[in-house]
């Protein structure tokens, strides 16, 4: 068998990088608009797809490992590829403690809810495991996470084709306070929630190094992966929100689990709990597979130390991989505390606007290639994403943008003190 990743292992990779612990969250948040939802979903789509189109096609024409950097630092040069490949790097691995907890949270019901004495020890568990899953290199890290993308899309169709047969469209209310505002504002605002899902769609690309025929089977992956996760979440939202009033959905903490508990019962939720936790990881062990590419490739183009491009004897970023673990741990222990939590929670939702400024930077690297090779077609697609970007970051407020400059400044020292002095 080929150490390599087929199309199979990247199509998993995409889907799992993708659908996380969100997936279970976003009917709450989108609960309050009512019939705006769908649409809003189909929009959120819309600008996925052609996100994806807009990476598929960077890919094919740049097949290395790395990412976003690597189509950056061939538009615009290695400084601004630098701080790319840096915020890049560290957003996956802040958005990897969120879904961690989210992850061990998914267990209360196994443990009749009584979980908060052993919760830290069993996030740190869960990175440890999924750590030393990835240290055993490609080949383990892709068959485990075959596995669990075939459990969790089997579940996440059959719970929704379930639901529909308790489908009531009336439970589709806008809340009051929602409709103050312009049609506008209120589409802007749900398709803004609903793409956050959609964060990592990108992820394969990071991989190309270990993919058999990256120019062509990552670009296959990354759109057919994004259609799928774009049906997934829309067949979910429609029928969890149809079988859930929108004012009992906004309150529930667990729709999946309320959403089992009516259609089945007796004990059926503890299932939904464990589907979620497989969804969960699934989605984590994505993050971190993805995490060791990202910066072995910023180390194999200079823009990291040497000593992460490292491989151990199974072919894996040693360093890499640690690393992003201490990381993780580390917020883990320090978001044991309740109030340190919330701060910590909203440095990751800020990280995920620092995604967006990511997909904006590669969609203009997209354009310039496609302006060089008078390629029209690409300037659409081009054109199309970078419209879609700026309207969801008009609609972010200047508060979150600004905080999200956090974490290309985390940067600085180390472009100053190692960078700066490595390229003389």
């Amino acid at each position: 068998m080929s150490d390599k990743m087929g199309f199979l292992a990247v199509f998993a990779l995409v889907v799992s990088s993708q659908i996380g612990s969100g997936i279970f969250m976003l009917p709450i948040s989108l609960a309050p608009y009512g019939m705006y939802s769908p649409i809003s979903l189909m929009i959120s789509g819309f600008g996925a797809i052609s996100l994806a189109l807009v990476f598929a096609l960077l890919c094919a024409k740049f097949p290395r490992t790395g990412g976003p950097h690597v189509y950056v630092k061939h538009a615009f040069g290695s400084t601004v590829a630098f701080f790319v490949g840096w915020t890049y790097w560290i957003s996956l691995w802040m958005s990897s403690t969120a879904v961690t907890i989210a992850s061990v949270g998914y267990l209360a019901p196994l443990f009749h809810n009584n979980i908060q004495n052993i919760r830290l020890l069993l996030e740190m568990a869960l990175v440890l495991a999924i750590m030393l899953i990835n240290l055993r290199g490609v080949n383990t890290a892709r068959r485990v996470e075959l596995l669990l993308t075939v459990i969790k899309i089997v579940a996440l169709l059959v719970i929704p084709v379930v639901a529909l047969f308790f489908f009531d469209r009336n439970n589709f209310i806008i809340s009051e306070e929602i409709s103050n505002f312009t049609t506008s504002q209120i589409l802007a605002h749900s398709t803004l929630l609903a793409l956050w899902c959609f964060i990592g769609l990108e992820s394969a690309t990071a991989s190309a190094g270990s993919v058999d025929n990256p120019a062509k089977t990552i670009p296959r992956a990354i759109v057919l992966g994004t259609i799928c996760v774009a049906i997934i979440y829309f067949i979910n939202n429609f029928a969890i929100m149809g079988l859930i009033s929108g004012s009992e959905l906004a309150d529930s903490r667990a729709p999946y689990v309320d959403a089992v508990k009516i259609m089945f019962p007796g004990n059926w939720h503890v299932i939904a709990s464990v589907v979620a936790f497989i969804v969960s990881v699934s989605n984590l062990n994505a993050s971190f597979l993805t995490d060791g590419q990202v910066v072995l490739g910023l180390a194999k183009d200079k823009l990291m130390p040497k000593l992460f491009a490292k491989r151990n004897k199974h072919n894996a970023p040693f360093y890499g991989i640690i690393l992003s673990t201490l990381g993780v741990l580390v917020l883990l222990v320090l978001t044991s505390n309740k109030n340190f939590a919330e701060q910590v929670t909203s440095i990751i939702d800020i990280s995920m606007v620092s995604f967006l400024f990511i997909y904006l930077i590669s969609s203009f690297a997209f354009l310039k290639v496609a302006m060089q090779e008078k390629i029209y077609y690409k300037l659409l697609i081009g054109g199309v994403t970078i419209l879609f970007c700026c309207w969801i970051i008009y609609e972010i407020p200047i508060s979150t943008l600004l905080m999200s400059n956090l974490f290309p400044l985390s940067g600085t020292l180390i472009y100053l003190f190692w960078y700066r002095k490595s390229i003389r």
